[in-house]
């Protein structure tokens, strides 16, 4: 085998490795403006999400207890962002913003006392005479269990979403809340499971990146990765079979900008670290051009507050 073709199945696993956080965070976020609400503060809660994963996980020695602490994280900011948008009725584009700036900032506070501190990554799957094969064995078979659930959660997640009575009145309630609300649906509650699942997947996103990915904690380690999310959701019209292979396309190019800076290329290594965030905006840009597929894909009243009286 050439040394090309070689180096495919690292470069294969590790794109799929910095495609998960992302695939996480973004998975959560569709079901929550499936629902009818646009949280910006994904950054935040995966950040909350990585600092509390790490922290239990370096004090018990349990990574599975520090996984569900992550999401348990995540979700408790979920919940603190309904309590504001849906039963107080702040702006959600606001208390996105708060939310993310509040996560920034008590995720650095709570890891004072982790930082550098070296972590053993989460255990790879090894199946004898798979793992080994050439190319795909060990970006398919070689992976840690986080990855595999970030695939296996899209399936579960097309399927409530598309096939199941609890997500059809979930976007109904995205679509319609007023008719959803007449039809005897309790719209804030089903808003509120839905953030809070949200926030639960963007804390094991966050949790991957601390507790596998790197494996260390460090302020502000996310880098951004909650507004890729975001702009993610869009890019793949709220399906979850398209967050899928648009995470992988931007893990692709997280990836890319690494190995190219491993090569000696005479870029700056500024410019390359731009790479991802520069595909994000690009992305965006082609898409903001097709209005009308934007406007019949996106939830009805993503972004509208409710009230049952109004």
């Amino acid at each position: 085998m050439s040394a090309e073709l070689a180096l495919i199945g690292p470069i294969l696993a590790a794109m799929f490795a910095a495609a998960t956080p992302l695939l996480f965070a973004a998975l959560g976020e569709t079901v929550v403006e499936k629902s009818g609400v646009l949280n910006l503060g994904v950054e935040g809660m995966m950040l909350m999400g990585a600092v509390c994963g790490f922290a239990i996980t370096v004090k018990t020695g349990s990574a599975p207890l520090g996984l569900l602490v992550a999401a348990g994280a995540g979700a408790a900011m979920g919940a603190l962002f309904g309590v504001l948008t849906l039963l107080l009725l702040a702006n959600q584009v606001a208390t996105g913003l708060a939310l993310t700036l509040f996560g920034v900032g008590l995720s650095a506070l709570i890891g004072q006392g982790f930082v550098g501190i070296p972590l053993e990554g989460l255990p790879k799957l090894n199946i004898p005479g798979l793992t080994d094969l050439p190319v795909i064995g060990q970006a398919l078979f070689g992976q840690d269990l986080l990855v595999y659930l970030g695939v296996l959660a899209v399936p579960l997640v097309h399927l409530f979403l598309y096939r199941t009575r609890a997500g059809l009145v979930l976007r109904a309630v995205g679509e319609n809340h007023h008719a959803a609300h007449a039809l005897g649906y309790k719209v804030i509650r089903i808003r509120f499971l839905a953030v809070m699942f949200g926030g639960a997947m963007s804390g094991l996103g966050g949790a991957f990146l601390s507790m596998d990915y790197t494996p260390m904690w460090a302020e502000n380690m996310t880098s951004g990765r909650g507004w890729i999310a975001l702009a993610l959701v869009v890019f793949a019209t709220w399906k979850p079979v398209r967050v899928m292979l648009g995470a992988w396309l931007f893990g692709g190019v997280t990836i890319a900008q690494l190995h190219v800076q491993g090569m000696g290329i005479a870029i700056p290594s500024q410019l390359l670290s731009m790479l991802p965030y520069l595909a994000t905006v690009l992305v965006l840009v082609l898409i903001s051009r097709d209005v009308a597929r934007i406007r019949l894909n996106a939830p009805a009243c993503l972004g509208k507050l409710f009230h049952p009286d109004s």
